[in-house]
């Protein structure tokens, strides 16, 4: 498991780019027939992805953190971002179909994956988060999931956002979780841009061309950096930092948060006019 530490927002001021992407980028997430977890202590957020193609991929030992199993103390939620596939979790199957979500509660001790077709593989990406209270695992379909259409074609930024792990879809004790498309011709995906002090987030974008990239802007509204990022790349996002975002062709992401609440609107937005 690969450990990240996060950095303070008066440290990034001196990071040069190999620096910064080491900080908060995490990419190689989906390799052929294994599984790969990044433990960061932004929130003790643990981001992970798995793409079963021949085989199928299992994990669940909680080792390297310190407890008996993995989700001993946790929750998670997993997105498939490619071909349909199952997920099991401590024997109890579950049919995962692109843009499906599955919640998995505290205590799992064993979750395995497997791709209907290695043709077209499953792509599984995770997010975990410490946990207090018990919820059942649940799968959420893409249908099942509650969408906010956003933003404006003519500001470039009209996207659709579909919540998943949400206290009005799925409740879970701190993750949320969701997934934003946006419309086509638009490019910005976060908009306008904003912090919230009470949560982190995690972006991974997909469905980009290979050709493609994003721009991911953050940082101090008065001091911000760029991170330029491929398909299947993973962010962070510190409380403190703003998260916005530009692409050169069509692509989605999947957010997730944790912190002090899940109140989505518990943001403090920031003025383009501000940001330097």
């Amino acid at each position: 498991m690969k450990v990240l530490y996060g950095a303070a927002p008066e440290d990034i001021k001196s990071y040069d780019t190999q620096r910064l992407r080491d900080a908060f980028l995490i990419s190689d997430l989906f390799a052929a027939d294994a599984v790969s977890l990044t433990y960061t202590h932004v929130d003790r957020l643990i981001l992970g992805g798995a793409m079963p193609v021949a085989n199928s991929v299992s994990f669940g030992s909680g080792k390297e953190i310190g407890t008996e199993y993995l989700l001993s103390a946790r929750e998670m939620g997993i997105a498939n971002l490619g071909g349909a596939g199952t997920i099991s979790v401590d024997g109890q199957l579950f049919t995962l179909q692109n843009r499906d979500v599955l919640y998995v509660g505290r205590g799992a001790r064993e979750i395995t994956m497997a791709s209907a077709s290695a043709g077209s593989p499953a792509r599984f990406y995770m997010n975990s988060v410490p946990a207090g209270t018990d919820h059942p695992h649940r799968l959420i379909t893409k249908e099942q999931s509650k969408a906010l259409d956003l933003g404006d074609i003519s500001r470039s930024n009209k996207r659709r956002l579909a919540m998943y792990i949400h206290p009005e879809v799925a409740p879970s004790c701190l993750l949320l979780m969701g997934i934003t498309d946006l419309a086509e011709g638009s490019v910005w995906n976060t908009m306008p841009p904003h912090v919230h002090e009470r949560r982190m987030e995690a972006y991974c974008y997909f469905d980009l061309a290979e050709q493609d990239r994003v721009v991911h802007l953050m940082g101090q509204p008065q001091e911000t950096r760029h991170l330029v990022v491929a398909n299947g790349d993973a962010v962070l996002s510190p409380a403190w930092s703003i998260h916005m975002g530009a692409g050169t062709g069509p692509y989605a992401f999947v957010w997730g948060m944790t912190g002090e609440n899940q109140e989505y609107n518990d943001v403090a937005p920031v003025a383009l006019t501000e940001l330097k």
